[in-house]
């Protein structure tokens, strides 16, 4: 069993969308007091404070604080556990300390089990029943696979002022095709290599096939610049000054949201249909691991070309890296193929030869898009001679030392070896007693009251 999540949009009456706003004000509430009571147990104590702590406390809580009683159990300890989330990324250091959220920027709640909504569907279109709240609320959208709903999470975005249902939802995996590297079939491999000029570049053994960066962001861009600039003439508001926004402020702020919500559907819109028109095709994918992040950032202080790296960072977010290479892999996993990724650092498809195995540094300059191999005579545009490179690879017909799937050890999407994080999600949880704690002593288990 695979775990998807499928989002649809839901549609309201004025009635169901003040209870939907009076419950979102109250999970707000109940985020910002674990945030508070987490504080103040540091401060004078210097005590952390658990996620089973503050769990148990919220039937009191819900005692003291009448409103708070209607909205389901299940669904406070999950904003509970957000906190717990939060602060246990802010100990790793991958994130700073949580802070206060403000009611109109909470995005909603969820529902870990199926206790507490019910839902009418089978993928397209549908109902969505919140126990708690009483409503039953029509959805609109399309799910490619359908299986047994696990979560909902529900989802506000005030610039759209939408409301959004998110389901994950457990949907049957496919056999996969080949088992291991040795079996893949031939006939239904691609490479494909990303970039900012051409966005995809396809070989299949046979043929190439190159789609040109569409460049939404570019495009749209003037647009945004003037709406910006008319932003920025209204009154905006100040609540060090109590300054309140004027209604044109507002207006123009709505529409600023509007072009790059545009933009953003639209670079999403054409990246689905091209993943799945290569997954329909393609059993498996061979690709290079791209660091997008580290791509990206900003030029160093001094840095005579920040123009230039700040064009190219916009040209590399307009095509969107990171998530072309997600869509692929898990569109060409869920029909039962396998992905590849291949270690750029090991492999260097860009500087390598793809006829003769020899690797070129003066390749890696960007300004170079046609390479001549000194060795062997070998001519082939840059993005093609990468995407001949990474083919070969997966087909351990790569001239060169290092260039096989062994010594590569790249990861695929089917690989059972991977480690994942402990998250600590609510199932995981879950399996733990509400009152009590499991430990072992030489090996044992001992019952600890937590006190």
């Amino acid at each position: 069993m695979a775990t998807k999540r499928y989002t649809f949009r839901l549609y309201s009456t004025k009635t169901q969308e003040n209870k939907l706003l009076e419950a979102r004000r109250y999970h707000a509430y109940l985020y910002n007091a674990c945030i508070a009571h987490r504080n103040f147990e540091w401060k004078a104590n210097k005590k952390t404070v658990t996620y089973l702590e503050q769990q148990n406390c919220l039937p009191a809580f819900k005692k003291d604080w009448v409103d708070f009683a209607y909205l389901h159990s299940q669904a406070l300890q999950a904003t509970v556990k957000r906190v717990d989330l939060a602060y246990n990324s802010f100990f790793q250091g991958l994130r700073g300390k949580p802070k206060f959220k403000l009611v109109r920027n909470y995005s909603g709640w969820t529902y870990p089990a199926l206790s507490g909504w019910k839902v009418n569907s089978d993928g397209l279109h549908g109902t969505v029943t919140l126990n708690d709240l009483g409503i039953t609320l029509r959805m609109r959208g399309q799910a490619k696979s359908w299986g047994v709903p696990t979560t909902l999470t529900i989802v506000y975005k005030p610039s759209q002022k939408q409301w959004f249902a998110s389901f994950t939802v457990d949907v049957p995996t496919a056999e996969t095709k080949s088992g291991a590297h040795s079996g893949l079939r031939y006939e239904s491999i691609v490479a494909f290599d990303l970039g900012t000029e051409t966005a995809l570049t396809l070989y299949d053994g046979e043929r190439f096939e190159e789609l040109s960066n569409p460049r939404f962001t570019q495009k749209s861009e003037t647009l945004v610049k003037q709406a910006s600039k008319a932003l920025r003439r209204k009154r905006a508001p100040n609540r060090t000054k109590k300054v309140k926004a004027s209604r044109r402020w507002k207006k123009n702020r709505k529409l600023v949201s509007q072009l790059q919500r545009k933009v953003s559907n639209q670079r999403k819109d054409w990246q689905h249909k091209v993943t799945s028109e290569i997954a329909s095709r393609y059993d498996i994918g061979v690709t290079e691991q791209l660091n997008t992040k580290a791509m990206t950032r900003k030029a160093k202080k001094g840095s005579k070309c920040k123009k230039q790296k700040a064009g190219l960072n916009k040209s590399i977010l307009s095509v969107g890296f990171g998530a072309i290479n997600t869509m692929i892999a898990y569109k060409i996993e869920q029909k039962g193929g396998v992905t590849l990724m291949l270690p750029t650092k090991k492999i260097k498809p860009s500087q390598r030869c793809p006829h003769c195995g020899a690797v070129h540094k003066e390749w890696a300059e960007l300004s170079n898009r046609h390479h001549v191999c000194t060795d062997c005579g070998f001519e082939v545009p840059r993005d093609r001679g990468s995407v001949m490179v990474m083919y070969n690879v997966a087909l351990n017909q790569q001239p060169g030392l290092g260039t096989s799937l062994v010594d590569c050890r790249c990861p695929s999407s089917t690989d059972s070896t991977k480690k994942r994080k402990h998250t600590g999600s609510m199932k995981q949880l879950g399996q733990m007693k509400r009152q009590k704690s499991c430990s072992l002593v030489d090996g044992n288990p001992v019952r600890l009251a937590t006190g």
